[in-house]
């Protein structure tokens, strides 16, 4: 698939699909995957095993993380390049975001 293709397909991302490749800035196997999302979100996400790798299979089958065994054979995800350009612009686009938040917050007190 085309970075093109990608980017129509997975920008913006759910919070869960953002999550599971941030997390993805080191290989990980499935369960690191779903304790560094709980870590770094200070347990505000949880994420089901179903759900996590109903994402990580589509997201291998669209070429955004690759998977291998790892010494205890244990299955291990990594990040594409592709899969770090779709990262790239969905924090483009979450900068966004955010700036217009801060922005506008005010008329929302």
């Amino acid at each position: 698939m085309d970075i093109q293709k990608m980017l129509k397909k997975y920008v913006p991302m759910t919070e869960t699909a953002f999550y599971i490749l941030l997390s993805l800035t080191e290989p990980r196997h499935g369960y690191g995957i779903v304790k560094h999302v709980e870590e770094i979100t200070a347990g505000r996400l949880k994420l089901g095993s179903g759900t996590v790798y109903g994402t990580l299979l589509k997201m291998q089958k669209d070429g955004v993380i690759t998977v291998f065994a790892d010494e205890q054979r244990k299955t291990v995800y990594e990040i594409t390049d592709a899969g770090k350009e779709l990262m790239k612009a969905e924090i483009v686009r979450v900068k966004e975001v955010h700036r217009n938040a801060v922005t506008f917050e005010e008329g929302f007190k």
